[in-house]
């Protein structure tokens, strides 16, 4: 099922359990604005390459919307729009103060050079330098993009608009980037994962984890996990998969990884198919790759009690069912991944006051949001009798619909 169709089942879902209006519930879903831009750029051997490039701002009823720009050759603008909205409701379950939107241009970064990539960067930022700013949406990094890439999209909009670090987060510190954003989504996973686990009398240590996924949020969260007592016993990435049944080093595999680009002829453990990472034997199942790898052909030979979802979508709404009857407790990624967006606001924070915060502060603050998030969450789950998704989902929908409402925005 595309990420499109199953996000607006779960909000649908989720409307019916609020029972709010059909006008307003029509208003809620179209998205405010769907920008298309062409990239043209002269290529280092002097030929012109022409990109499509996508903005999709979906809701800005309880602030600046706010959503990562994706580099990747099948950015389609239906995820684009599936991912938008699904920041509105993220940025809702988070409580802070920001709308959904999400963007992307569709090419293969890895047969662009730097310069190319930055010419390229710097035109899609001149086509919607207007359409993006401190209180209107502010982008930050997704697939493909990172730090550099959000060093240039702010240099290219203050050419404009005069020096505005708070117009994109998740830039490097140098340019007034928060420090702990690197971690931060693979930490929000670490303690929403502590929430969780509290709520059935268990801890992070001696708990079994598999991890699907060794990028940015897979590699943090096997690092915090492990400092916090957890065992992994399997990861994989787009090289391969490994698996210790008496727990891999992970020390050692990160630094593996950073050496190999990957986890691929890691001696610490064995290969293995990593088609079977998600139902390898495990207490605790982290998808943190890509979107719709637990489906209705792999849900009933999971093993995991616990599914934590560090990637979006991860999960189709028919495995869903299946795990639901299995017993599995699913951690919903529109509130376990949102440790990244909350530290973007709190970098927007710091730009937008002129003060930087210790890493200590943004930790400890990190941990406050999550915290509360799980409790606001639970709360909605006992209100409607119903799972950790729809809890979340109603807790965002209904958040965004009492703004859109007090606003004077209803149809």
């Amino acid at each position: 099922m595309n990420a499109l169709v199953a996000t607006n089942r779960n909000f649908k879902l989720a409307a019916r359990l609020l029972g709010l209006d059909s006008k307003l519930e029509k208003s809620l879903l179209i998205p405010f604005r769907e920008i298309k831009v062409e990239c043209t750029i002269p290529k280092d051997d002097g030929t012109l390459a022409s990109f499509v490039g996508f903005r999709v701002q979906h809701d800005n009823a309880r602030g600046p919307m706010k959503g990562g720009i994706r580099y990747h050759p099948e950015v389609d603008p239906d995820e684009v729009n599936a991912l938008a909205q699904l920041m509105t409701w993220k940025t809702a379950v988070a409580n802070i103060p920001y709308g959904g939107a999400k963007g992307g241009i569709g090419c293969n970064p890895g047969d662009l050079s730097i310069s190319e990539l930055e010419r390229l960067t710097r035109v899609f930022t001149q086509k919607i330098h207007d359409l993006i700013g401190v209180h209107t949406d502010v982008p930050a990094p997704d697939m493909g993009t990172g730090p550099q890439t959000m060093a240039w999209i702010l240099d290219e909009y203050s050419k404009f608009h005069g020096y505005s670090p708070a117009v994109v987060t998740g830039k490097p510190t140098d340019l007034g980037g928060s420090l702990g954003r690197d971690a931060a989504t693979g930490r929000g996973v670490l303690f929403g994962t502590e929430a969780l686990l509290n709520e059935y009398g268990k801890t992070i240590s001696g708990q079994r984890f598999v991890i699907q996924g060794f990028g940015n949020v897979g590699s943090w969260a096997a690092q915090l996990i492990n400092e916090n007592g957890g065992k992994i016993v399997a990861v994989s990435d787009i090289t391969g998969a490994i698996k210790n049944s008496k727990g891999l080093d992970i020390p050692r595999l990160l630094k593996h990884a950073k050496e190999n680009k990957g986890v691929k002829g890691f001696n610490g453990g064995d290969s293995i198919d990593p088609n079977s990472i998600l139902v390898e034997d495990c207490d605790i199942l982290v998808p943190a790759a890509l979107g719709g790898v637990i489906n209705r052909e792999n849900a009933n030979d999971i093993k995991a009690k616990f599914i934590i979802e560090a990637a979006n979508h991860p999960t189709d709404p028919e495995a869903d069912e299946i795990l639901s009857k299995k017993g599995v407790v699913i951690l919903p990624d529109i509130y376990a991944n949102s440790g990244g967006v909350t530290v973007s606001y709190f970098e927007w924070v710091q730009n937008i006051q002129g003060f930087m915060w210790d890493e200590e502060k943004v930790n400890s603050e990190l941990k406050t949001y999550m915290t509360k998030g799980f409790k606001d969450v639970k709360e909605m789950c006992r209100t409607h009798n119903c799972d950790l998704r729809m809890g979340a989902f109603t807790l965002g929908v209904n958040r965004v619909a009492r703004a859109t409402v007090l606003r004077g925005w209803e149809a």
